[in-house]
């Protein structure tokens, strides 16, 4: 399952939903696809979506999901990769009046260049990413296995000094 938020803020995100909802209905996307799509103006007709989800309801689609397409919020990615999914993030952009500035883009870059996710910056790029994780054999993202690394060792202590 693919699951795409675009946070709890008041600012539309269109140019993302109007592309996933455009894959959607020209059935470019083979998984099940569920949008929380926040403030945005555009209401899709080929997905499954929310404005706004609370959040027990939010967590259920993230564990349900294998890819989550994101803007770069850093509470979605984080959570997203801590617990093992593919993220792809799409930065908000100020020219857009789809936040105040562009600091989407340079927190996603930061994320993208550690190897953790793959940022879209053209809505053109979009499916291809998406495809990159579907027809991939990639179970864990190198945060979700970094992040476990510390439990790793204090298990092992636990099990050999004790």
């Amino acid at each position: 399952m693919i699951f795409v938020c675009v946070g709890s803020r008041d600012y539309q995100f269109d140019r993302l939903i109007k592309e996933i909802d455009k894959l959607g209905g020209i059935k470019e996307i083979s998984d099940e696809v569920f949008a929380q799509i926040g403030g945005s103006d555009y209401i899709p007709s080929n997905i499954k979506y929310e404005k706004y989800l609370d959040s027990a309801v939010f967590s259920e689609y993230l564990n349900k999901s294998r890819i989550v397409i994101t803007h770069g919020g850093t509470g979605v990615i984080n959570n997203a990769l801590k617990m093992g999914k593919q993220v792809i993030g799409v930065p908000r952009l100020a020219e857009h009046g789809e936040h105040i500035d562009n600091h989407q883009v340079q927190i996603i870059q930061a994320f993208e260049k550690k190897g953790y996710i793959r940022g879209v910056y053209q809505m053109a790029d979009l499916l291809e990413n998406i495809n990159y994780f579907i027809d991939s054999n990639i179970v864990d993202n190198p945060y979700y296995i970094e992040s476990k690394m510390a439990d790793i060792i204090v298990g092992f202590i636990n099990e050999h000094i004790t």
